[in-house]
């Protein structure tokens, strides 16, 4: 179906838009515009087509929320290899046409320090989240000078201030409060944006209907329902946490009507067939 593009600025209701086919820069289009529509502009349907050409560059939003397992694995300092590979899957895909919004995980930083910090008498909760997102800052920091030369010069920890249209190829977000992971600000800026997905990256290729490495025969799950997953994981935050993706989150793109896609940060050819709406090595849940 056509589509009818019209920006906000040009301050004219729908009604004048529909009854005056002569508006300046108007044409007529043979099919839908297969790009991400940014929340400032709304699209009519109705009719003969025309659209409406604004200056609002085209182009389409991967949110991606990184397991900081990843960036620094367990017993080492952050994984270079991994983090080339990284570079130049998001590279490619940005010369393709894509913008890339990055959340950057704690990881086994995070861990390490609230672990430690859990073994010393008074430490609250807060004081916990607080170590935990001080790391993922950390991490984020590490990946803005990696995409320095096409990322945002600032690494974003409050989702909402996250620009809409984004201005850069690359975006890099981090830990923002107490009580909100990773995952759940990924999907707080995907829902802000208008994207539709989340890419959750992390150390393992699958969700499994239990614990693989304690049962030799945990079955991989390629599609979940939120209703089924929600189930498996409850629906409580705590800091340190280490599941496929965080309850919360989950809570929330469900309501959000939002899919996240599990994938194994290793196999980085998976994101590409994600994409482009192919079978993927990982688990889609929605």
């Amino acid at each position: 179906m056509d589509r009818f593009h019209v920006h906000e600025s040009f301050n004219q209701s729908r009604k004048t838009i529909m009854k005056n086919h002569s508006v300046k820069h108007a044409r007529r289009t043979s099919g839908a515009v297969g790009y991400r529509t940014p929340s400032r502009l709304r699209i009519f349907r109705k009719g003969e087509k025309f659209s409406v050409q604004t200056k609002t560059a085209r182009y389409k939003t991967i949110v991606v929320s990184l397991g900081g397992s990843l960036v620094v694995p367990a017993n080492s300092g952050p994984d270079t290899a991994f983090l080339k590979r990284f570079s130049e899957c998001v590279r490619t895909h940005v010369r393709a046409g894509y913008r890339f919004v990055i959340v950057s995980g704690g990881g086994k930083t995070a861990r390490l320090y609230i672990d430690s910090a859990r073994k010393i008498q008074g430490i609250t909760r807060d004081d916990l989240d607080w170590i935990g997102i001080h790391a993922t800052r950390l991490n984020a920091h590490l990946l803005r000078t990696i995409f320095r030369d096409i990322a945002h010069p600032r690494v974003f920890r409050n989702p909402n201030h996250i620009p809409n249209p984004l201005p850069n190829q690359v975006t890099i977000a981090a830990g923002w409060k107490p009580g909100w992971s990773t995952d759940y600000v990924a999907v707080r800026i995907a829902r802000g944006i208008g994207a539709k997905a989340v890419v959750n990256l992390s150390n393992v290729d699958f969700l499994y209907d239990k614990d693989p490495n304690k049962h030799k025969n945990a079955k991989k799950i390629k599609e979940i329902s939120w209703e089924d997953y929600r189930k498996m994981v409850g629906d409580e935050w705590d800091p340190g946490l280490n599941l496929p993706f965080d309850p919360v989150a989950s809570r929330l793109a469900q309501r959000s009507g939002l899919q996240v896609a599990l994938i194994g940060g290793k196999n980085l050819e998976n994101i590409d067939k994600f994409i482009k709406g192919e079978d993927f090595l990982g688990t889609l849940m929605r």
